[in-house]
């Protein structure tokens, strides 16, 4: 491979080249644009931009609302992720099976990943309603009287996470199910061969091979998780009381709303530090608990 590299090394580049001005223009430039402009205040209408320092960054870390809109990203996390994790797995542990008809609802539970997010948003907005809602409607026929699931603070973020979970539950899934699909099934006869019980083969043998599919699932949840926006910005548009603001819904707000560029440019900037300092940890914690082959 290397000695094919070195004689063709012309037409290699020559390949290579859609592809690498494709990055330069659509991801490399915007990236360091978005820093630049971070540095930066810009009010797009006024004029260009002006060069302020870190004063962007300053007013990020010294204002209220940043630890606020952290505080609702974690609350968001730790409903969505173990919810979506346990029941992606049980999903395609179902999914795994040889009962008839199941083809059928693997395709089912896809639907929602081919609906686009602003009309599942907009069909939940609707269904979450205080007043003429379907989901309290039902529980008010069992005598229950249901919360102002997109009005009350309590409420609002489990909300966004419960509708995240049926929309991105057919993904994972899927994922998950060809984890699963790709275990050598003689490991699982042999296990029960010597006597383990279902639980005993799914502890200690399943478990432990479909957690490299399971560490990728994770980690692309938890930076969707921190890229939260059209579910917010449909369905609440930040509230109530800003209980749902998010990053990139006050990056949007701030950016197209407010015009001031350069401080939605250092919110960007700082969003991306997160994700890549908790996708490190993670990659550096997956020693602990990830078994390859």
């Amino acid at each position: 491979m290397k000695l094919f590299l070195t004689r063709n090394y012309k037409w290699v580049l020559i390949f290579l080249i859609p592809s690498l001005l494709g990055y330069l223009i659509f991801s490399l430039i915007p990236m360091l644009s978005t820093v630049y402009l971070s540095l930066t205040s810009w009010d797009i209408i006024s004029g260009s931009p002006e060069l302020i320092g870190f004063d962007n960054f300053i007013q990020v870390f010294t204002t209220q609302e940043f630890y606020n809109v952290m505080g609702n990203t974690f609350k968001y996390i730790l409903i969505y992720i173990p919810l979506m994790i346990i029941t992606s797995l049980f999903v395609a542990y179902l999914f795994n099976t040889d009962v008839k008809g199941v083809g059928f609802f693997r395709v089912l539970l896809f639907i929602p990943v081919l609906t686009s997010w602003v009309a599942g948003a907009m069909i939940w907005r609707t269904a979450l309603s205080t007043q003429y809602g379907l989901v309290n409607n039902i529980l008010d026929m069992f005598g229950i009287t249901g919360p102002g699931w997109l009005t009350d603070t309590k409420w609002s973020m489990v909300s966004i996470a419960l509708v995240s979970v049926w929309k991105d539950l057919g993904f994972f899934s899927l994922i998950l199910f060809g984890g699963l699909r790709g275990i050598d099934k003689s490991v699982l006869e042999a296990a029960k061969v010597d006597g383990a019980n279902s639980w005993q083969v799914f502890k200690s043998i399943t478990f432990p091979l479909v957690t490299p599919t399971l560490f990728f699932v994770v980690i692309t949840a938890i930076i969707n998780s921190f890229q939260l926006f059209p579910q917010v910005m449909v369905m609440t548009e930040g509230g109530p009381l800003g209980s749902t603001q998010v990053m990139v819904e006050r990056i949007y707000n701030y950016g197209f709303r407010y015009y001031q560029m350069g401080y939605a440019a250092a919110l960007a900037v700082v969003l991306f530090v997160i994700i890549l300092v908790i996708t490190l940890i993670q990659m550096k914690l997956q020693k602990k608990w990830v078994y390859y082959e």
